[in-house]
């Protein structure tokens, strides 16, 4: 009986023992909370959007226009140059005939030239000096000392100047300086007009058709 006592105690010692080591469960270590994240909306493109390619956009490459055509148009004289005096072997106190004029290329589409010669200081009002209409677009240049014909070798007809002739006049004025204009027009037609043609007659007609015009002025002194 005292044996069995000592065994009952001996097992109550060790249960005691047991229970000292398990004992109740730790609470668990709280995990710290992580703060709270702003929620960040993100905008996703429709479907109907066009996707993005990875070929490169192609570039247009400048157009590429033609080499500009010159359109300086001017008249020259080798008697004389622009805005200065006129010799007076081409007026009426010398041997009254035409200055040899040049010219370089009018505007593409030209069908003839058309040439006009005047003094805007005449003490009556403009004098005319010299009409000359119809010039073939391929001449380059009126030579010096054009006849007094109605029409010339090429085609070109002489229109009436003040003196009521068909021919060059050189200036003559009663006194003072001049200026005497030699106008050139590049035209779209070859004018529907018979020689003998005044200077208006010429305007009405050009109007509407000069492609490009240029002017040669030279001054003469009495």
């Amino acid at each position: 009986m005292g044996k069995i006592k000592f065994s009952l105690a001996v097992v109550a010692a060790g249960l005691f023992i047991l229970s000292a080591c398990d004992g109740a469960p730790e609470e668990p270590t709280p995990v710290p909370s992580l703060p709270s994240v702003t929620a960040v909306a993100v905008v996703v493109e429709s479907a109907s959007a066009t996707p993005l390619s990875n070929t490169p956009t192609a570039v247009p490459a400048p157009t590429m226009l033609p080499e500009e055509e010159d359109m300086h148009f001017e008249l020259t004289s080798t008697g004389f140059q622009h805005e200065s005096p006129i010799p007076v072997k081409y007026s009426c106190d010398g041997e009254n005939t035409s200055p040899a004029l040049m010219w370089n290329d009018p505007p593409q589409g030209t069908l003839s030239l058309a040439l006009i010669h005047d003094d805007p200081d005449a003490p009556g009002g403009t004098w005319i000096h010299w009409v000359l209409y119809n010039i073939p677009a391929a001449a380059r240049e009126l030579r010096e000392a054009i006849p007094a014909q109605a029409a010339l070798d090429d085609g070109s007809l002489h229109g009436e100047n003040s003196w009521g002739r068909l021919d060059y006049g050189g200036p003559c004025p009663p006194g003072g300086t001049h200026r005497y204009f030699f106008k050139l027009y590049a035209l779209d037609l070859i004018l529907d007009l018979a020689s003998g043609a005044s200077k208006a007659d010429l305007l009405e007609a050009m109007e509407g058709h000069i492609l490009a015009e240029t002017e040669l002025m030279g001054t003469f002194s009495r």
